[in-house]
């Protein structure tokens, strides 16, 4: 099969078709189609191979944006085997087959149904295969060719990123690159000159200019100062076809703003400036405003004011605002129009950021003079002093003179001064002023200890113009005299152990006066003379301004005293002294050996044994059930005496008449005449016991003897049993069932008892310091029998 393609339309496409039509008519007029073909490639050598059955070109060219009424001519498709008689028929497929290209199956000539653009798609690959029109089966193998889509120029350049701003510095040099511009054309560039750009400027000559190639932009002026003229806008345009007439063209707006460099130095408008500044002005208010001018922006315009000479310079200063890039002039000291009435300053501005590049434009400082003319101002009286103090003493009398203050009218007037106190507080009611003088004088009585130091603020005004007015601190130092007496520092806890000994120093107490230290700093301790000498306890001056209590007797005891009361005589070293008496309160205690307080009082025994809250609740709920149990006894008691019959005849000499009610609780352990507590020891001491004490026998009972032997082996089922068969024998018992309580402890030891029953009935001088040596089990005992020591002792 062959290709034939007739649509040449350059030189290049001539010579080609040329060239084909050439070589199928040295073959018949037929270009044979293999499988073993090779693509033509631009730019590159046709390379062939040895067909099977011949040669063939297989691309074909159809112009970009046609616009003419008919389909545009491709080429054309033909087969060895086509007679001419209908019987091969041409197929073509791949991209656009059917659609945009369409193809006579009977002459195989290849036409484009639409306009093509080449910026959108460059080329289309295509299959082409000839069949038995019959048969349907194909003459020759499927043949692959392309159609490229020929460029024209249709696009014109475009800059992508424009307009463009930029900046180049002030007073560059010529020739200085601003930007690069780069226009872009959708063209084929590898085809004629459609995408081929030149550069060149429509607006902004002189100023820059614009290489034609590479679209640099440079400036074409020496020294483009930009406080002469800060923007320019400059035009690029972008054509194709190397510039040529009928290129197409796009332009762009480059915005071009100088940047300020510090060419300009600052000036003063003027070189002499007046300033009128009244006396009245505040020392560190600012009184004035100075500018110097400067060309320049930003930093390069920054500068810093100074006072380089002038007669002014101790009296004023100045500094730069940074935000208005004046100079503020302030007072430095206070003005006296009658004392100086001009100043003269000489003020420069300096810019503080220099460029040295541009230093011979300097130099970049200015100098101006300034004149100040003082105002004169009435002004209200000035005290001689900043502020005063006084001194005057406590509980003087009403009217004293405590100072004088003194004010003058500065101006050359002299006006007279009128003074008086400003009452702001009640300190001040305290005090009066001579409205002439300036005399203050006490109007109440002072007391230092309640106010030690009075403040109060005295003004001045003139006569003539009362709203002049100044004021001046007074303050008033009260001086102290002795009129206050000593008195204890605080209230103490005196404690005396019982066991203290003689000399023991029990406490130590200090005293205080509201005076001043000069009139109560040394205190004297001593007892009251006119009580008879303690026995109990002494007092020692320690000359320190402290004096110790000290203890005068061996033990003390609780039970016999237990608070002493000591008066203290304190007195002061003022003029006059002054005295007072205090009493001290002395607790009595019982200690630990070292001297640790144990407890003071009754109710403390119960806290010393470390019992918790929820302890004593459950002690306290177990006496009230052991008494609700108690009470339920008695109860059921009562109750079975009174359901036993009683017996219809009552003898007369019933024995019951003769029993004996009473409700004496006996006097303790020290009463034993009421109860004999013996038959309670143990069965050797009740042995002793023949008869009841609080009934007459009528029968003298039998006396019973058991040696001791006997007791010691008989138990305790053997003791109860003989003291039933003793009971039911004595005729002293009531007839009546009786309850008997025996309290057996067992026969007495060797070394006899500790038990304190009989204490009160003998007496023994033996010592029993002893037992405080005994450890913690004794030491109850050893209490016990210290407080009889001392209740002997006393």
């Amino acid at each position: 099969m062959r290709i034939t393609s007739t649509s040449c339309i350059c030189p290049v496409l001539v010579c080609l078709c040329f060239v084909q039509r050439c070589y199928g008519a040295a073959h018949h007029g037929s270009i044979k189609v293999t499988r073993n073909q090779t693509k033509h490639v631009e730019g590159e050598t046709e390379v062939h191979h040895r067909p099977k059955r011949g040669w063939v070109w297989n691309q074909f060219f159809v112009l970009e944006e046609h616009m003419g009424p008919d389909p545009q001519y491709v080429g054309k498709l033909h087969s060895n085997s086509d007679k001419g008689d209908g019987s091969v028929k041409y197929i073509l497929t791949g991209e656009g087959a059917g659609t945009i290209f369409i193809i006579d199956d009977t002459t195989g000539d290849i036409h484009s149904t639409k306009s093509l653009d080449r910026e959108q798609k460059t080329h289309y690959v295509l299959h082409a295969q000839a069949i038995d029109r019959r048969t349907n089966k194909p003459l020759e193998p499927e043949s692959e060719f392309i159609i490229k889509v020929q460029d024209i120029n249709d696009n014109a350049p475009k800059f992508t990123d424009g307009p463009y701003i930029v900046t180049v510095p002030e007073m560059s040099e010529m020739g200085t690159s601003v930007l690069q511009v780069t226009a872009t054309d959708a063209d084929d560039p590898t085809y004629g000159n459609s995408a081929r750009v030149v550069y060149s400027i429509l607006q902004g000559q002189p100023y820059f200019s614009v290489d034609p190639k590479t679209g640099v932009i440079r400036t074409a002026l020496h020294n483009m100062d930009r406080e002469a003229r800060e923007h320019y806008s400059v035009v690029i345009q972008a054509k194709d076809m190397a510039g040529q007439v009928g290129g197409l063209s796009g332009s762009t707006t480059v915005n071009i703003t100088l940047t300020d460099v510090n060419d300009n130095p600052p000036r003063f408008p003027q070189k002499h400036y007046q300033l009128y500044v009244p006396e009245s002005a505040q020392v560190g208010s600012a009184v004035g405003k100075i500018k110097a001018n400067d060309a320049d922006t930003g930093s390069n315009a920054d500068m810093k004011y100074t006072i380089i000479n002038g007669d002014g310079s101790g009296v004023f200063s100045i500094s730069t605002d940074k935000e208005t890039r004046e100079g503020i002039l302030s007072l430095k000291k206070p003005l006296n129009y009658e004392k100086k009435k001009s100043y003269t300053l000489n003020i420069e501005g300096a810019n503080t950021h220099l460029d040295f590049r541009f230093s011979h434009l300097g130099p970049f400082k200015d100098v101006t003079m300034l004149k100040i003319i003082v105002g004169d101002v009435d002004e209200p009286p000035l005290f001689t002093m900043p502020s005063y103090v006084m001194e005057v003493y406590e509980n003087a009398k009403i009217g004293t003179a405590v100072g004088t203050v003194t004010a003058q009218d500065p101006d050359t007037a002299n006006s007279l001064v009128r003074y008086f106190i400003v009452h702001n507080t009640e300190e001040d009611r305290y005090f009066t002023i001579d409205a002439s003088t300036g005399t203050i004088k006490t109007a109440k009585i002072l007391d230092r200890e309640e106010t030690p130091w009075y403040n109060i603020t005295v003004a001045a005004s003139e006569i003539d113009n009362p709203g002049l007015v100044s004021h001046v601190p007074v303050g008033v130092r009260i001086l102290d005299v002795n009129d206050n007496p000593p008195e204890l520092a605080r209230e103490y806890d005196v404690v005396v152990c019982e066991n203290a000994k003689p000399g023991q120093v029990i406490q130590t107490i200090t005293a205080t006066d509201k005076d001043y230290s000069a009139n109560g700093a040394r205190f004297h301790f001593s007892l009251d003379e006119r009580l008879s000498l303690n026995p109990n306890f002494t007092l020692r001056d320690n000359e320190d301004n402290t004096a110790s209590i000290l203890t005068r007797r061996r033990r003390y005891s609780r039970t016999t005293q237990d608070i002493y009361y000591l008066p203290v005589l304190i007195s002061d070293g003022g003029v006059p002294p002054l005295s007072s008496s205090s009493t001290l309160t002395i607790r009595v205690c019982a200690c630990e050996r070292d001297g640790r307080v144990r407890t003071c009082h009754a109710e403390a025994f119960l806290s010393s044994a470390g019992l918790s809250t929820g302890a004593l609740i459950a002690i306290l709920l177990c006496v009230v059930i052991l008494l609700v149990f108690s009470l339920a006894i008695v109860v059921l008691f009562i109750t079975l005496r009174r359901s036993k019959k009683e017996p219809l005849i009552i003898s007369e000499e019933d024995v019951r008449e003769n029993v004996v009610t009473y409700d004496d609780e006996g006097g303790g352990e020290e009463d034993t005449e009421a109860f004999d507590i013996t038959a309670l020891r143990n069965p050797s001491a009740a042995e002793e016991l023949k008869y009841r004490r609080d009934v007459r026998p009528e029968v003298k009972p039998v006396p019973r003897h058991h040696p001791s032997s006997s007791l010691d082996s008989i138990d305790l089922q053997e003791f109860i049993k003989q003291r039933l068969a003793e009971a039911d024998l004595d005729p002293s018992v009531p007839p009546y069932d009786s309850l008997q309580t025996y309290a057996y402890e067992g026969h007495r030891s060797e070394a006899g008892s500790i038990s304190s029953l009989d204490s009160a009935t003998t007496h023994s001088d033996q010592d029993y310091n002893y037992l405080g040596d005994w450890g913690p089990e004794f030491r109850k005992l050893a209490e016990l029998y210290g407080e009889i020591e001392s209740e002997r002792t006393t």
